[in-house]
């Protein structure tokens, strides 16, 4: 019988929190009972939460915040939860549960974004967590690697994230420029997004196409990249052709309004924004960093970059934009490949499988 508990620090809307809430609500049926904690901040996918899921919010206000820890372990006992699947940094209070529930089963589900960059993670809390971990599931083969060389729990495993696409309720966000000329990117504001050089190769590309317009969907953090990414935006003249939409919870609605998908980020786990391009059927480019090359190996399925410069990214829209046949061509297969390979079901019937075999253990 499994009674399992999601954590995730916000519920702002990334890659990870949106993981996190997908698995709370796909586990729905298949386990005894499914829940999730947010441990520091609430946010837009609250409401994506389906109500027969257990919530709790510990509102932690520091790493050892011991009201927030002693919440989640009256929560966690009166549930009767016997797993925990934390995810990302929510790895160490998971590992503070476990000093104080021995019988806990965890889960870590490392989501790290930079995984280009990985010889420069910091590493000593999660060497010392990892003792009490169970199992490792990494978003791609690098982290998995990693965990292996790193830490010291003996069970890693490559498990695939998996797309989640739903109306919302919500009133649908305004899209701006012309109706089959849209080009989105989605990705919060984060340097390693790369959104500064997407803006240098739009610039090219509004230079021959004057039409097209470029739509961005993410967490605007209100830091320094924030302000240099508003501030290249007027430098190049692009505010008639670069729109920013903050953070949105109808992302369906949005991405049927495009036409082409982009995402060259400098490094990646296995970007969920990916995935969904290929549930909504959209032509993809997408730089060959973290698992993307996994999901688009060759010209069928999408156009990959082996390079962030500015003149390839501009070479391969207008490239898309001239073809519209090969658009279509490649959007079908790589909605197909999605379908197939990275399915909820597919993916939860996996887990529950590795689930089971943890609380046997």
């Amino acid at each position: 019988m499994i009674n399992s508990i999601q954590i995730i620090d916000s519920l702002d809307v990334g890659g990870a929190e949106r993981v996190a809430v997908n698995y709370a609500n796909g586990l729905l049926g298949f386990v005894n009972s499914s829940h999730i904690c947010v441990t520091r901040k609430e946010g837009p996918l609250k409401s994506s939460i389906e109500k027969q899921v257990g919530y709790v919010f510990l509102n932690k206000r520091s790493r050892l915040d011991i009201s927030a820890i002693l919440k989640l372990r009256k929560y966690i006992t009166s549930k009767k939860i016997n797993l925990i699947h934390a995810h990302s940094s929510s790895f160490f209070i998971a590992f503070l549960i476990k000093l104080t529930l021995p019988r806990i089963k965890i889960v870590w589900h490392d989501h790290y974004g930079k995984s280009e960059f990985l010889s420069s993670r910091p590493k000593f809390s999660l060497k010392i967590a990892s003792i009490f971990f169970d199992q490792i599931f990494s978003v791609n083969q690098k982290l998995k690697q990693w965990s292996i060389d790193n830490l010291f729990c003996n069970k890693v495993d490559y498990i695939k994230n998996f797309p989640v696409l739903k109306n919302s309720n919500s009133d649908t966000t305004k899209i701006y420029g012309n109706e089959g000329k849209r080009i989105v990117c989605l990705a919060n504001l984060r340097e390693q997004k790369n959104h500064l050089q997407l803006l240098n190769a739009f610039k090219i590309v509004v230079e021959h196409y004057p039409d097209w317009t470029l739509h961005c969907v993410g967490k605007n953090f209100g830091d320094d990249y924030s302000k240099i990414f508003f501030k290249r935006i007027d430098a190049l003249e692009l505010k008639n052709n670069v729109f920013f939409y903050d953070s949105k919870k109808d992302i369906l609605n949005i991405l049927n309004q495009m036409d082409i998908a982009v995402l060259v980020s400098k490094s990646e786990g296995l970007p969920l924004a990916l995935l969904e391009y290929g549930l909504s059927n959209l032509p993809v480019i997408c730089t060959n960093v973290g698992d993307c090359g996994k999901l688009i190996p060759d010209i069928t399925y999408g156009v990959l970059l082996d390079d962030d410069n500015a003149t390839l990214i501009a070479k391969e829209i207008i490239g898309l934009i001239e073809n519209k046949d090969f658009r279509q061509k490649i959007s079908i297969a790589f909605n197909k490949k999605i379908i197939e390979e990275y399915s909820e079901e597919k993916i939860l019937v996996d887990i529950l499988n590795k689930y089971n075999l943890i609380l046997k253990s």
